[in-house]
């Protein structure tokens, strides 16, 4: 196939065109090179541009989703989409909410206007989705059963019980991995704006014809990703300020709970969307079913780097932070046939070797600073 892969610069983005490269398709990378996500961007694609030149198979092309004039020509004789493009960053979200709606809502209805009214070979569309728009994760309490748990209030976390409490009789539940039929409950302009692009695409395309996937990416961790952007995973977060002696800030008790999925597996799970029927019309998460605490990855990233920094544990809480959430990935991988293929402990040698080589700038001081004048870290 030939294949436009939005945001296909970025960190995910460029392994996957390579991906697809080597399996056999043309593709076209369409990227506008945001500077907070694309620090040096263009060296995540050095293995499909040697010297700067395209390999066979392989365009290039600067642009931004919400102009219908470049997107429209980015389409041009294409059979599938892969749409990855979008403003990542939860706190960010809570303050430049115009430009993450832009992005993120605005950018995918362009996407979607130009499919639904234009001539097009469009046959796949797969679009990133992600665990934020769950909110909290599968929950289970000892008296009620299975629960949907709300966000936990302010003066519950005030006093540092951060738990998740049944929302029936107030008992502390118990997390459960998350399944894709769990209602979704959005804590975030991002979340919201990942809600948005997902289910649009999903309605678009079946109302013309166009099989679509929506994948819940939950936390992407490798290499390639930004150093430099306080509001990236928190695995890269953490390995810039290891690198430079200082300590990984971690707010609650450090106990929170996390999915980390290395991004070959986000790759594998893409590449299976595309290709096979049995995805067409569904949702599917993309994690690997265990879940480990944001302390754990603190220290893990510390004694791989090799410096005696333990992690500073904050007791504050940030708006809209979910206390536990992993993946239910037994729907994909019926479905699909994916299996996730590599540990954390494996995986997180690939992000730190990668980091080595890289001008590790941090500047989560500056973010958290941004977040708590506005009283959104407290």
């Amino acid at each position: 196939m030939k294949v436009l892969v939005t945001g296909g610069a970025g960190f995910v983005g460029s392994f996957l065109c390579e991906e697809l490269h080597n399996s056999g398709h043309d593709i076209r990378i369409f990227d506008n090179f945001e500077p907070q996500v694309h620090s040096g961007a263009q060296g995540n694609l050095r293995n499909l541009l040697p010297n700067g030149i395209p390999l066979n198979g392989v365009e290039l092309v600067f642009g931004d989703v919400r102009s219908p004039i470049q997107l429209g020509a980015a389409l041009r004789d294409v059979d599938a989409v892969i749409h990855l493009a979008a403003q990542v960053g939860v706190g960010q979200s809570m303050y430049e909410v115009h430009r993450y709606v832009d992005h993120n809502t605005i950018g995918t209805a362009v996407l979607l206007e130009l499919l639904a009214s234009r001539k097009h070979n469009v046959r796949k569309l797969v679009v990133a989705s992600s665990m934020s728009i769950y909110g909290e994760g599968g929950a289970h309490c000892a008296s009620c059963g299975s629960v949907t748990p709300a966000l936990r209030g302010a003066t519950q976390m005030s006093v540092g019980d951060w738990e998740v409490r049944c929302p029936i009789c107030g008992r502390t539940t118990t997390p459960v991995p998350t399944a894709e039929s769990k209602p979704v409950l959005p804590t975030s302009i991002y979340a919201i704006t990942k809600r948005d692009q997902e289910e649009m695409c999903l309605v678009v395309g079946r109302a013309y014809g166009i099989p679509s996937v929506a994948l819940r990416f939950f936390n992407i961790y490798g290499p390639r990703q930004s150093l430099g952007n306080p509001y990236t995973g928190v695995a890269a977060i953490f390995s810039s300020r290891i690198l430079n002696d200082r300590p990984p800030v971690v707010f609650e008790d450090g106990n929170q709970t996390r999915d980390f999925v290395h991004v070959k597996d986000v790759v594998q799970a893409i590449s299976l969307a595309l290709v096979k029927d049995e995805a067409n019309g569904h949702v599917f998460n993309v994690g690997t079913g265990r879940p480990t605490s944001i302390k754990d990855v603190a220290i893990l990233l510390s004694r791989k780097l090799r410096r005696n920094i333990a992690p500073q544990i904050e007791y504050k809480f940030r708006e809209g932070d979910v206390r536990h959430c992993y993946a239910d990935i037994s729907k994909i991988k019926e479905h699909l046939g994916y299996a996730p293929t590599v540990e954390l402990e494996t995986g997180i040698d690939d992000l730190i070797d990668w980091a080595e080589s890289q001008k590790a700038d941090d500047r989560f001081e500056a973010a958290a600073a941004e977040l708590a004048k506005r009283g959104l870290a407290r």
